[in-house]
């Protein structure tokens, strides 16, 4: 009997020792997988999509990437493999410092509307989509009635479409509280002419304007404020060119579908824009960010980037700034509705001699962004 016994023990524990060893080994071949990917996506940022485009892809799951690598260095540290351990440790480390990017706890609990002293104001960026809703209905009262319940200061709207807005009697309620710098000149796209929309609305006196790259990719107004002048730069950097029909078969995981003909076309046709786009959205961002980086006065920089923070056009483009969100933002941030709700691709940054106070991802439906508004203060300014 007590033979019985001992050989039961036994070959329960051989088994046990197999299947963990069988666990080991797949737990292995995932750390290989996420430390070579955790690797590459700290490169994203410094690499030029011209010279590799497809590291910004991995710039989109960048979250993902740094949380699998945190749970299998848990998981090495708990089965005392120390050089696994090690490994996927340090890689943990080097993108924590990268985390601010995408999460910020919240260590104090918000009892409703902070109050503020005097010489703050708030910035709102929004991307409006040409005013249409997912029904394919106009929003430019939904969008003016927001606008005039946030109350901001300086407003930086993209895709703005000057043709549905004039004449609406939510429009014209806010233009006699701010004056509204229009950039709309028309282009040609393909075989079809189309605007260029990009607006700023500002309550402080708008002293000049201008653009940095055409057609309206990024402009600019000076606003006279207190005795000094601010710098307000709107961008709109060009698109992957996915649209709700990729967003559709990407979040349905049609990636991972069954091999057949379509899904083969619809995948080359996905990556094929994106590789187009991104090469020319780093060459976008290398002329706009050389011409910020050269003015001299304080400035806010403003938009739709149409990347993530980590990104190569990101990094650019905040190069010497702030980012208001790594500043004061609270949990995870996203500002574009597809994809999951994982996307910050939206942005606030402000120069040295400004601060940001809040920071707010409004929940509104009325585009396929959602508007970011920052309060800031005018730490050097008159």
């Amino acid at each position: 009997m007590e033979s019985y016994y001992s050989d039961y023990g036994s070959s329960k524990r051989v088994r046990r020792n197999v299947l963990m060893w069988l666990v080991d080994g797949v737990m292995t071949l995932l750390s290989v997988v996420a430390a070579v990917a955790m690797s590459l996506t700290l490169l994203v940022p410094y690499i030029n999509p011209t010279r590799l485009w497809v590291l910004p892809l991995l710039g989109l799951g960048a979250p993902v990437v740094y949380v699998v690598t945190v749970i299998l260095a848990l998981y090495w540290i708990i089965r005392w493999r120390w050089l696994r351990a090690g490994v996927m440790l340090g890689l943990t480390i080097l993108g924590f410092f990268k985390v601010s990017l995408f999460f910020r706890p919240e260590f104090r609990r918000n009892y409703g509307e902070e109050s503020f002293g005097r010489g703050t104001f708030k910035v709102m960026t929004y991307n409006v989509r040409s005013f249409y809703n997912d029904q394919g209905q106009s929003s430019v009262d939904d969008v003016m009635n927001l606008i005039a319940e946030v109350d901001p200061d300086i407003v930086c709207l993209q895709e703005f479409n000057t043709r549905l807005a004039r004449g609406r009697e939510s429009f014209e309620k806010i233009g006699e509280k701010y004056e509204t710098r229009f950039f709309t000149r028309p282009h040609k796209k393909g075989d079809s002419i189309v605007p260029a929309p990009m607006c700023i609305l500002s309550k402080y006196r708008i002293l000049r304007s201008g653009e940095i790259l055409s057609p309206r990719t990024s402009v600019w107004v000076d606003l006279r404020v207190g005795e000094d002048t601010l710098r307000v730069f709107n961008n709109h950097l060009l698109s992957t060119a996915i649209n709700r029909s990729d967003d559709e078969f990407i979040t349905r995981g049609g990636l991972f579908a069954n091999n057949d003909t379509l899904r083969d076309e619809k995948v080359r046709s996905i990556f094929r824009r994106v590789h187009d786009n991104s090469v020319l959205r780093a060459a976008q961002v290398d002329s706009i960010a050389t011409e910020i980086r050269s003015t001299r006065l304080k400035h806010i920089v403003c938009g739709d980037f149409n990347d993530t923070p980590m990104s190569y056009v990101y990094r650019t483009m905040a190069h010497g700034m702030k980012d208001a969100f790594s500043e004061c933002g609270s949990g995870y941030s996203h500002t574009f509705r597809g994809f999951f709700n994982t996307l910050r691709i939206d942005f606030v940054l402000r120069s040295e001699e400004l601060e940001a106070l809040s920071y707010e991802v409004l929940p509104v439906d009325f585009s396929d962004h959602r508007p970011v508004v920052v309060r800031m203060i005018k730490t050097t300014l008159n």
